[in-house]
């Protein structure tokens, strides 16, 4: 009775294997198909999802940057964390009457090739500096930085100062933040790896809006496929990955009026814990000329739930030197 008991057992067993096996080798297969899929496609892309700006050499990599309008001081719009010049869409077509504007992509994401690591806010403060100067977009700029993208202007305002002719922070990260940064670093890694992932056998391409993020601009998901595509997942992840360091190098720009009396305004978005609220004020007294102005929408991306006060704002900065 037992010998026969340990038969269907065995054949159970033998049957469990044998349907993983065949799961594993349907899996393989499909993302097999997936990957040369995404490979074939993309080799339109050019055609298709074309950069509205030119490619810059930076030394050893070419960024993308994309300049609309015409008037001074320029106005330089730089994007968050896992976004690109594709997020200032809105706030660039319409700033564009009367005033000259510049949104670029950092290096490895969307239209831009990828860079040395590590992906910091200082290498990208560096980045940027070469970018328009081999462009030829003569500064001073009004520096306008949304979330993550507030580390790289920040640097930028700190190390040169005379290019700068105001600043305006969107919601932008905080740098005291360490603990928090640290504690999401790995799960902001694994996020965008499965992304990278995601991307890489085509599911982006062929799913559309499903994997597009909810606030995304129509160009951006016009473009989805290199906006979101494997190289920008890549590129946010070696950005998170150095978040901390990104932080301490934000943080050692700080002192009492580190801006003079630049033309500085922050924007932050309503409902947030009064500490937070605390940290932007603070960020504005850095200049004597810095206000805090609290948006009425809780989004954190205040320029798309609210464009006209994030429009308004930066006119305001560039026309500083005649109102303020």
């Amino acid at each position: 009775m037992t010998h026969g008991d340990a038969r269907p057992g065995r054949w159970s067993r033998r049957l469990l294997r044998r349907i993983a096996l065949w799961g594993a080798g349907l899996l393989v297969l499909a993302a097999s198909a997936g990957f040369l899929y995404e490979t074939i496609a993309r080799q339109s892309d050019s055609e298709d999802h074309g950069a509205p700006g030119r490619l810059v050499d930076v030394g050893g990599h070419r960024l993308h940057l994309h300049c609309t309008g015409v008037g001074a001081p320029t106005v330089v719009l730089e994007a968050g964390l896992a976004e690109s010049s594709a997020s200032w869409e809105v706030i660039q077509r319409r700033l564009s009457t009367g005033n000259r504007v510049c949104s670029y992509d950092r290096a490895g994401y969307a239209w831009s090739e990828d860079g040395p690591s590590p992906g910091t806010a200082e290498r990208a403060a560096g980045d940027l500096r070469t970018l328009l100067a081999v462009a030829g977009e003569a500064g001073p700029y009004v520096l306008v930085g949304h979330s993550y993208g507030g580390n790289t202007i920040r640097v930028f305002a700190d190390r040169w100062r005379n290019l700068t002719a105001g600043l305006v922070l969107v919601d932008v990260t905080d740098e005291t933040a360490v603990g928090a940064l640290a504690i999401s670093r790995p799960l902001m890694a694994a996020h965008f790896t499965a992304y990278q992932v995601a991307a890489r056998l085509g599911l982006v391409r062929l799913m559309g809006d499903a994997l597009v993020p909810p606030e995304a601009t129509a160009a951006a998901r016009r473009h989805a496929v290199v906006v979101y595509g494997a190289g920008s997942m890549a590129a946010a992840r070696a950005e998170a990955w150095a978040g901390v360091d990104s932080a301490a190098q934000v943080r050692a720009t700080v002192r009492p009026r580190a801006w003079g009396d630049l033309p500085v305004v922050v924007i932050s978005a309503a409902g947030q814990p009064a500490a937070v609220t605390e940290q932007a004020r603070g960020l504005a007294a850095l200049s004597t000329r810095g206000r805090l102005v609290i948006a009425t929408t809780t989004d954190h991306y205040v320029q798309h739930a609210q464009p006209d006060l994030v429009l308004d704002t930066i006119r305001e900065v560039v026309s500083a030197p005649e109102r303020w």
